[in-house]
């Protein structure tokens, strides 16, 4: 039974080292000039707006909307399997998955009543 995820774990490992490879020879052979254009935060060209000492307070619409993109990402996880496998599951794939649909609708909602959806 221990072999069956041996590939994973190999496949895991070699994501892992690979990572760290690219950071690693990014860090060693990238460019060392320093310059206050580049280690200012990027804006889209607009020049950035003064921010105070302690880096100041974000909206909390950029966290209701983080939060939104992760949610329908599980989602979409979730749903590309039950697709894939719906004819073997039958009615009890078929129920679970409104079950998480409407969750995921309770979640939608909420975050439309308060005001999550709507840009100033």
């Amino acid at each position: 039974m221990g072999g069956i995820y041996l590939p994973i774990l190999f496949l895991g490992l070699l994501a892992f080292l690979f990572a760290g490879f690219s950071i690693s020879m990014a860090t060693l052979t990238g460019p060392k000039r320093y310059n206050r254009a580049k280690l200012d935060a990027y804006e889209c060209g607009i020049e950035p707006t003064p921010q105070p000492i302690g880096g100041g307070k974000f909206p909390i619409k950029y966290y209701l909307t983080a939060m939104l993109f992760i949610v329908f990402d599980i989602e979409i996880v979730f749903l590309y399997p039950w697709a894939v496998s719906f004819d073997q599951m039958g009615l009890f794939g078929l129920v679970e998955m409104v079950l998480f649909i409407v969750t995921v609708l309770c979640v939608y909602t909420f975050v439309w009543r308060r005001g999550g959806l709507e840009w100033d």
